[in-house]
Formats: structure tokens, sequence, C-alpha cells
């Protein structure tokens, strides 16, 4: 991944973020440069994952794996939270993984969007 493609992704993600933050589903992000940051934690945390990841005798089964997914980017959401201050779950759980799963709805969205804006200027 080259450095522009990660600031990209990085951005999309603080947006992401933010925009999680204006739905009721418990997350609550004090202003865009904490989701900012709230940004950069999640990636870092799950670039430090796959070894952990790795050692887990994981089925192979498709919805296993999504569902293993959508709890460990909970826990990784989880421990953002904790770690950023301005960055809160008031469910605890229930909003990490509420917010896991909106992160991945909305960053698919917003990278598509990005994609076909990126295609039409070509």
């Amino acid at each position: 991944m080259t450095l522009s493609e990660l600031l990209i992704l990085w951005l999309v993600t603080s947006v992401s973020f933010f925009i999680i933050s204006k739905l009721p589903i418990g997350v609550d992000i004090d202003n865009f440069g904490k989701a900012v940051i709230s940004a950069a934690v999640f990636g870092i945390l799950n670039a430090l994952s796959p070894p952990l990841v790795k050692t887990l005798d994981l089925p192979s089964d498709q919805l296993a794996i999504a569902l293993f997914t959508i709890v460990f980017n909970a826990i990784i959401f989880g421990i953002a939270a904790f770690l950023v201050p301005g960055f809160r779950l008031r469910w605890g759980i229930g909003s990490a993984l509420l917010g896991s799963i909106a992160l991945t709805i909305i960053n698919q969205l917003l990278h598509k969007l990005l994609l076909q804006s990126v295609a039409l200027n070509l």
C-alpha cells in the first residue's frame, strides 16, 4: 500500500467515524479531530492484529468468518474508544458492535463513491 493510499484510507475512515458519531447507536466522538485520532488508533490496532488472528484456529465457513470479523472489529473498536479521549461508547459492547457494523458499511460506501468520483475524472 502506498503512502497516498494509506492517507486516503485514513481520511475515509475518519469521515466514517465522524458520521457514526452522528447516528443514534451509542457512539460519541467529540469532534472531527477526535475522529481522525480514533481512525488512526483503529487502523494501527487493525494493522497489529494479523499475527494474533493467524495464531487462532479459525473455521473456514464464510458465515463464521464474517461473524468473527464483526466481533473482532467490535473489540478493536472498544479498545480504540478506551484509548482515545473524547471517543465514548454509551452502551458498551452493544455500541462497539453497532459501531463496527456501521464502520464497515459506511467505509464501503465512501470507498465506492470515491472510486466512482476518480473514475469519472479520468
